[in-house]
């Protein structure tokens, strides 16, 4: 049910039926209790359930997949928010790449959960195109290298010519094709892990805030409108729709909101603009991400911010953005536009750990969370289950302040000086883009 205000999304308006999730009404006693529904927290529930764990509670303040995990592009390919160059520097040859290998693998454990679960999610197997928005190969050259010889990963090469074919714009110059990518409908895929982990017994409830959490005994106490949860560790999964249960932990992340909108039916005009059925983004700090969806409407997204905007203006801002890249279709419907907050952390990269014992978290995947929220699903599973410390390795990317309200000033500022940079480098290439 769309609550005033909202804009209108195309994922809920086109989920079909769902599970009626139920109400937490009374007490609970559980080895786990997970605060989020969103792919973050569904994603630890299902993954201790497939290891035995299915003494797992997961509260939901609206219905799983209610926030950027049901909202978002739908795109599903590997590494962080923050740059490859960047791990590599900063964690060295080693830690950097088996980092990165967690959310490939996740993409490939996603692509089997789909299958293993029956998740009707439209899953397009079409891989990920990463198109320059510049003159300057050298972005993705230099990239390309990096993937290859540190991080033991093959993007395809498409010069001009091969990417024109797939893609009518003529802003565009060369691109790097990721194979392994994919994309889906996020929303059904979030409640698809959430019925899978259900029916391996984990109780999850929506329409459930969460209103306190306190430490009770030798685990947590996590309260609700009508009940509480008992549970030896709680795991916080929030996301940019913090909690208000731990200080520390909703200090570390900066709501961010972005946009999405949805054409009509493009039917046989689809062709007119791509001849692939790949996802695909661009190389400014502040790119467009577009892709074809099964009913033949573009879906189009972009843009940061700190401001909520209305459905109208996101529409107007988006479909601006849409038209410098395919003016072919001017006059062409938008029949739905919405924005979503995002968590954002100061380093750029997802904060996983263990605030004190027993009290888990898994937030600030930055607009770039599909993989990266699997991977965390998997470590925080894997150490609540079984001990395993791997969660450790994001040590260097913890809860950093964001520093509120002041960070959402420079939040903004640096988006800002972002896009000056593009959209100045761009002016020196030249504008004139030739057929």
């Amino acid at each position: 049910m769309r609550h005033e205000g909202e804009s209108l999304d195309y994922y809920a308006a086109t989920l079909g039926e769902a599970p009626d999730w139920p109400v937490l009404a009374g007490n609970a006693d559980t080895e786990v209790c997970i605060v989020g529904g969103g792919f973050a927290g569904l994603n630890t529930a299902l993954g201790l359930a497939e290891r035995g764990k299915s003494d797992v509670v997961v509260l939901e303040a609206r219905t799983p997949g209610f926030g950027a995990s049901g909202r978002n592009g739908g795109f599903v390919f590997g590494g962080f928010s923050r740059s490859e160059e960047s791990l590599l520097r900063e964690l060295g040859p080693t830690r950097a790449p088996a980092l990165y290998r967690g959310t490939t693998a996740a993409v490939e454990l996603i692509r089997r959960r789909i299958v293993d679960y029956g998740i009707a999610c439209d899953d397009t197997q079409a891989g990920v195109l990463w198109a320059n928005w510049f003159a300057d190969p050298s972005v993705l050259i230099d990239r390309q290298g990096l993937l290859r010889e540190r991080f033991d990963v093959e993007w395809e090469w498409l010069p001009r010519d091969e990417l024109r074919k797939r893609v009518f714009s003529a802003r565009y110059h060369d691109a790097l094709y990721e194979s392994q990518g994919f994309h889906f409908h996020p929303l059904k895929y979030a409640q698809g892990i959430a019925l899978a982990a259900a029916e391996r017994g984990v109780a999850v409830h929506a329409g459930t805030p969460a209103i306190s959490l306190q430490r009770s005994g030798q685990g947590w106490r996590v309260a609700t409108p009508q009940g509480y949860v008992q549970a030896r560790h709680v795991v916080l999964a929030c996301g940019g729709y913090l909690s208000g249960l731990d200080r520390r932990v909703d200090a570390g992340v900066m709501p961010i909101a972005t946009y999405v909108m949805v054409t009509e039916p493009l039917g046989a005009r689809m062709d007119d603009i791509l001849r692939t059925r790949s996802a695909v983004y661009d190389t400014r700090f502040a790119f467009d991400y577009y892709r074809p969806l099964p009913d033949s409407r573009l879906l189009w997204g972009g843009r940061i911010s700190v401001r909520h905007r209305s459905p109208s203006a996101v529409r107007d801002l988006l479909r601006s953005d849409m038209l410098k890249v395919f003016p072919q279709l001017d006059g062409v419907g938008i029949d739905y536009a919405w924005s979503g907050l995002m968590s954002y952390a100061r380093h750029q990269m997802p904060q996983i750990g263990q605030a004190e014992p027993g009290l888990w978290y898994a937030q600030a995947f930055g607009g770039h969370g599909v993989a990266p929220t699997t991977f965390a699903g998997e470590v925080l599973a894997s150490a609540i289950a079984g001990g395993d410390a791997r969660w450790r390795e994001f040590a260097d990317y913890g809860l950093v302040s964001a520093m509120k309200p002041v960070g959402y000033a420079a939040a903004q500022l640096s988006y800002w000086w972002a896009e000056f940079r593009d959209a100045w480098k761009d002016r020196m290439e030249g504008s004139g883009r030739a057929d």
